[in-house]
């Protein structure tokens, strides 16, 4: 069989104004009980169940905080700590200009901080003669622009693409 890995960016956890994460981890406000504290993760799904086992972690030896992640994409996430409906991000993607700039216009500072590295394996079927595909031929067949082995030095057979879905 024939692998073929290649790194992605890397994938971001994307802090709001600390002020936010102050509130949701810090001391108790007068009156609330310890169970109040609560910290709101919303965003990439690529990175939903590595997000999650880090909370887990976390609440397990910080039983008095409460932790939710929830997916939705990258986009949903940054929207989201845009709005103020979350604390933190989880973003499979670096942040847009545009995002950056609404963000100041809310006089919101965003902290970027990386967190790990993803990767995409391409599998090709070991009876295919194709032995290795560049980036850019990969990027035309996942675009279309090539359909069939041959424009890739192979046979005159169509390629059979197979991946996670469009909005991933």
């Amino acid at each position: 069989m024939n692998v073929r890995k290649m790194c992605k960016p890397l994938l971001f956890l994307v802090l709001g104004t600390f002020t936010a994460l102050t509130m949701s981890c810090g001391s108790s406000p007068e009156g609330a009980s310890e169970s109040d504290q609560s910290i709101m993760i919303k965003g990439s799904d690529t990175m939903l169940h590595l997000i999650t086992a880090w909370a887990d972690a976390y609440m397990s030896q910080h039983p008095e905080v409460s932790i939710s992640v929830t997916g939705g994409g990258s986009g949903t996430g940054i929207a989201a700590l845009l709005n103020g409906t979350t604390d933190l991000c989880a973003s499979s993607r670096e942040v847009k200009d545009e995002e950056i700039k609404l963000a100041q216009q809310k006089g919101l500072s965003l902290n970027v901080v990386p967190v790990a590295r993803d990767a995409i394996t391409v599998i090709v079927n070991p009876q295919n003669p194709v032995s290795e595909l560049t980036v850019e031929q990969l990027k035309k067949i996942y675009t279309g622009a090539y359909k069939t082995w041959d424009q890739v030095g192979g046979p005159a057979e169509p390629i059979v693409v197979l991946s996670r879905e469009s909005s991933s």
